[in-house]
């Protein structure tokens, strides 16, 4: 099969296109013929040699977390999937789930049946970012209706999510992004957008329950200043949050990181909010698999609305 590999760490250049023998799926496993896989962040900080990079080990190794695609093959003991089956999910993650391949084996729990109301495009857009926001709004901060909710980046991967989770669990949601981006994210639902190129947010923004931040650093520090006395400040990346739970323990407040894990029930949630059409996918552009590099580079630019995705 065809994998996008890497020999060391180091910029897009050093994605090439390579071959594996096709991989058998062990017990509870199922293998995937890939379609689509999704392009995110912490894709490229690993093939630079950061993000996970620590927890692969040394090159060459295949990056890509997220995958849709059908179900070529279950190996026994596997009860929730068949062959031929569209399948979308967010397998291994830190470990090596190799999506940048033409097939993926991995636990059958790390997957959940695709949603009718997703093309494999979007499908492969949804589970690493959509995991994200997911685990931090309901099984972390378990937001409830009513409550106020500030989600920083509101446009990007995670963000546009992260906003449409947040108003189907009945919040009043705030985002910040440029002004460019403001129509989309009322489409989305938002009840507010601030422009944070225009104004500071902290000078604007009423105090909230809850601030989802997708950026750090002082981003993180201002946004304490909005928070409510019982708030929780959510931080990513994972590198930004400890300097924000230390500025929030400072002043009183709760600050907390997270890492996304594989989660096949809460892939099935995401699922349940695209059938209900509470929740869509945005993808920002494709790329064939062999242009994996270009994909790096336009996600690296850091203007991306939505996702980018891999067509393999």
């Amino acid at each position: 099969m065809r994998v996008i590999t890497q020999l060391s760490t180091g910029g897009p250049e050093v994605l090439e296109v390579g071959e594996a023998e096709i991989p058998a799926p062990l017990p509870t496993e199922i293998r995937v013929r890939v379609g689509a896989a999704g392009v995110n962040p912490v894709d490229w900080k690993t093939r630079a040699g950061l993000g996970v990079a620590a927890v692969l080990g040394p090159p060459p190794y295949t990056v890509g977390w997220d995958v849709a695609g059908t179900v070529d093959a279950v190996g026994p003991g596997v009860t929730r999937f068949s062959v031929g089956d569209a399948v979308f999910g967010m397998p291994w993650f830190p470990r090596q789930a190799g999506a940048y391949a033409e097939f993926v084996t991995a636990p059958s729990r790390h997957f959940a049946h695709r949603p009718a109301g997703l093309s494999e495009v979007e499908a492969a857009a949804l589970p690493l970012a959509g995991l994200t926001a997911w685990q931090c709004l309901v099984d972390i901060a378990a937001i409830e209706p009513g409550q106020r909710v500030l989600v920083h980046a509101a446009a990007g991967g995670v963000g546009h999510l992260a906003v449409q989770i947040a108003k189907a669990r009945g919040a009043y949601v705030i985002g910040t992004a440029s002004v460019g981006k403001h129509n989309l994210l009322h489409d989305l639902g938002i009840d507010e957008a601030v422009d944070y190129r225009a104004e500071a947010f902290e000078k604007v923004v009423d105090p909230v329950d809850l601030v989802y931040d997708l950026i750090g650093g002082d981003v993180a520090r201002r946004s304490l200043d909005v928070l409510r006395p019982d708030g929780r400040l959510i931080c990513l990346p994972s590198a930004a949050a400890a300097e924000a739970i230390a500025a929030a323990a400072d002043r009183g407040l709760r600050a907390t990181g997270m890492m996304v894990e594989p989660d096949g029930d809460g892939l099935e949630e995401l699922a349940r909010l695209v059938d209900e059409r509470r929740l869509r996918v945005l993808v920002a552009e494709t790329f064939p698999l062999e242009r994996a590099s270009h994909a790096h580079r336009a996600g690296e630019l850091g203007r991306t609305t939505g996702k980018l995705v891999l067509t393999v």
